[in-house]
């Protein structure tokens, strides 16, 4: 005798098979989802450094130490600026003698992720005078 239809058993294969399809394809969705938010953090963690970068020893002198402090939006940073070298020259009067200082900034930012803290680091090299920090 034939059948014109499907067994049971086939019906449940089917679902099962098509079950196992939709959990793969939902599991790719929200791991892409995650990416692009860890990608978006990480591109606004390089912009607050390369921030934080271009205020160092503008507005005040560079000192020597390490700083860090919260930046809003779950995201903080901290600073460290080292001195390298230094070298003595004449001062602009042309008379004194000024100490020329090559300093090593880093900037980090950190933020909380999905799968733990994520960071990003960025560092320069500026140039500092004794007395002035310029």
């Amino acid at each position: 005798m034939r059948s014109d239809g499907f067994t049971l058993l086939e019906v449940v294969v089917a679902l099962a098979i098509a079950g196992l399809a939709l959990v793969g394809l939902f599991r790719a969705g929200s791991g892409g989802l995650f990416a692009v938010d860890t990608a978006a953090r990480a591109e606004e963690a390089v912009q607050r450094a390369q921030s934080h970068l271009a205020a160092v020893g503008r507005d005040a002198a560079l000192v020597e130490g390490e700083f860090n402090g919260d930046d809003g939006g779950g995201y903080r940073w901290a600073l460290r600026v080292s001195p390298l070298t230094s070298r003595q020259s004449l001062a602009q009067d042309g008379v004194s003698s000024a100490t020329t200082t090559l300093f090593n900034v880093e900037v980090a930012i950190s933020w909380p992720g999905h799968e733990g803290a994520r960071s990003v680091v960025l560092r320069t090299l500026r140039l500092g005078t004794a007395g002035t920090g310029r």
